[in-house]
């Protein structure tokens, strides 16, 4: 890998020449917890990403390098081809500020004696939206209809208020599906407070300048988190990058129809959600599904809305889906089902002990018992695949729900969210026992050893 200095990065470089590196961490904090790490950024733009990559640097390095190796071998794309896509059609779209973000990675990276640049952390902050949205529409350009079925469908959210939840204010809960081999590292618990913008809270991976499974808080009362959209086909390589337009939420929305308007303006379809947004200021929630030609808006302040990968509107699912919404036998129907039932079984109790219960469901509605796989909410594939249909990655392909994040509105009003590092249902991922039982996977085994089940852990932004 290369270390490149860019134009606006070599001034970045001359202008804090007198800023000591004490002075530019001396807001931080650092602290490991139950499978998480938490870190505490604050300045500007670029000091934000200098104390980020200085902070996490080790950490950055590890999950960078288990993304790398897993997208190389399932996308058989060479890094090469997304550290180039990064400069073909990302990098200038990013505004100003998150370029300076980045480039402050970089250099915390460096300091730290990693030579990564701007590019590949650029392309790591996209790592879906070009692997499974990118890359197919350049497959179906080769052989048309060939990749219909890339965009993954997984996660396990809600979000609810009114009559739903047990004091009539908003529930919001998020369970985060991917590949172990990557997902272990989604533990970053990122309090930052920008110079420009409000204060967030958010999980993350190591080096990303947004949540990226998206679950974000902010000290204004907006509340964000998504479910993609699965088997959905469509990327603009002249939009602006998912990533970007997801913190640009986080950090400058300050009601339901800000986040919206940021979310479509310049939407390249990228990582295609169903953002479910709630405002504490009035009590409201919606759902905002978002394609990329197509998007519709729900609104209520008396609702519970489910996401588990399922499109809704039909002009959506008929011009941009392959998906089957008659299909039980899918991860995304099947737990469409389970959700709403518990939804209604919890009506008037929803709260952030029983958010945390149904996110680490285990009953499937086909075979109708508890079970290990992806028709269940507390995602699992590598156990019992039977009576679900699998993503094209393969049977017992190791993947599921690898950590979840719930809060409320009184606890969101402090800046607080509790956390759970590893499956929420509470079961260990053991290395040694699963290659036993699926060599075919051992290709895995450099980067992917165990994946440990922690405790609930609450989390709270600084003051």
């Amino acid at each position: 890998m290369r270390f490149l200095l860019f134009p606006a990065m070599t001034l970045f470089f001359m202008s804090c020449n007198n800023v000591s590196q004490h002075d530019r961490l001396a807001k931080t904090s650092k602290e490991t917890k139950n499978g998480w790490v938490y870190v505490h950024l604050e300045g500007s733009p670029s000091d934000i990403g200098y104390q980020h990559g200085y902070l996490l640097a080790n950490e950055i390095d590890t999950a960078f390098q288990s993304v790398k190796y897993d997208l190389e071998y399932v996308t058989k794309k060479n890094w090469a081809f997304y550290h180039k896509s990064a400069g073909d059609f990302l990098w200038n779209k990013l505004d100003r500020e998150y370029k300076d973000e980045i480039n402050g990675i970089v250099e915390g990276l460096h300091q730290k004696g990693f030579t990564y640049d701007s590019l590949d952390i650029t392309a790591y902050n996209a790592m879906e939206e070009l692997a499974y949205y990118y890359v197919p529409k350049l497959q179906n350009q080769e052989n048309p209809g060939s990749a219909n079925n890339k965009a993954p469908g997984n996660c396990s959210a809600f979000i609810a208020t009114g009559s739903f939840t047990k004091d009539g204010k908003i529930v919001i809960g998020h369970n985060n599906w991917t590949e172990y081999i990557y997902g272990q590292h989604w533990n970053v618990i990122a309090d930052i407070k920008p110079a420009q913008g409000h204060h967030i809270l958010m999980d993350c991976m190591p080096g990303f300048i947004h949540s990226g499974d998206d679950f974000v808080i902010s000290d204004n009362g907006i509340l964000v988190t998504e479910t993609t959209i699965t088997q959905f086909l469509g990327f603009d390589t002249s939009g602006i990058p998912e990533f970007e337009r997801a913190r640009k939420v986080a950090q400058y929305a300050n009601s339901i129809d800000d986040a919206i308007a940021i979310f479509t303006k310049g939407n390249n379809g990228g990582y295609a959600n169903d953002w479910l947004i709630g405002d504490t200021k009035t009590n409201e929630v919606a759902k905002l599904e978002l394609g990329l030609k197509d998007f519709r808006v729900w609104k209520s302040k008396d609702t519970a809305i489910i996401g588990s990968n399922f499109p809704s509107d039909e002009k959506l699912i008929k011009e941009e889906t392959t998906f089957d919404v008659k299909d039980n036998t899918t991860s995304p129907n099947a737990r469409k089902l389970r959700m709403e039932a518990l939804i209604l079984g919890l009506k008037g109790k929803l709260d952030d002990s029983t958010g945390m219960v149904l996110e680490a469901d285990h009953y499937d509605v086909n075979q109708k018992k508890n079970a290990n796989n992806r028709c269940v909410v507390c995602g699992h594939i590598e156990e019992d695949p039977a009576g679900c249909k699998e993503w094209d990655l393969g049977p017992y392909y190791p993947m599921g729900a690898v950590q979840a994040k719930v809060t409320t509105a009184n606890l969101a009003k402090d800046m607080k969210i509790w956390a759970h590092k590893g499956h929420p249902c509470g079961q260990d991922f053991i290395g040694a026992v699963f290659y036993k039982a699926h060599p075919e996977y051992l290709w895995q085994e450099k980067y992917l050893k165990d994946m440990k089940s922690y405790p609930w852990t609450l989390f709270e932004g600084s003051k």
